[in-house]
């Protein structure tokens, strides 16, 4: 029992650490998902890092999911409400043309969001082509 456990855990582990390690993956359905967690390892929100997974599917960003974070969640609430929407259903190029505006009260965490949210995309136009 303890050795199924550990070979579980094993398993979990290498297949978190696979995405971690290579930020973009592509879908059985085509969708491409980047987490940002490594590009943006130096970009600081309020409380720390504000990673996120950017889901684009033929060229439009379909959803945008915030990862595990410490803003503060009510603020945060309004950045995931209110900014990130706005991105959801853009092409890849209007979205970086885009100029967001940053959420009163939240400025630190949204400003963080938004350079996640650029980072994403240009890695995307970068390495869609090499993602399998």
């Amino acid at each position: 029992m303890k050795k199924i456990f550990i070979l579980s855990l094993l398993f979990l582990t290498c297949g978190v650490s696979s995405f971690a390690d290579e930020p973009m993956k592509k879908l059985a359905d085509g969708t491409y998902v980047v987490n940002t967690m490594t590009l943006t390892a130096d970009v600081q929100g309020y409380m720390g890092n504000t990673p996120l997974e950017i889901h684009i599917k033929k060229e439009k960003i379909v959803k945008i999911v915030p990862l595990k974070n410490r803003e503060t969640p009510n603020y945060f609430k309004r950045v995931k409400d209110n900014l990130l929407s706005k991105y959801v259903g853009q092409s890849v190029k209007q979205a970086l043309k885009t100029d967001v505006d940053v959420v009163s009260g939240a400025t630190y965490s949204s400003s963080a969001v938004k350079q996640n949210v650029e980072a994403g995309l240009k890695y995307y136009q970068k390495n869609k082509k090499r993602v399998k």
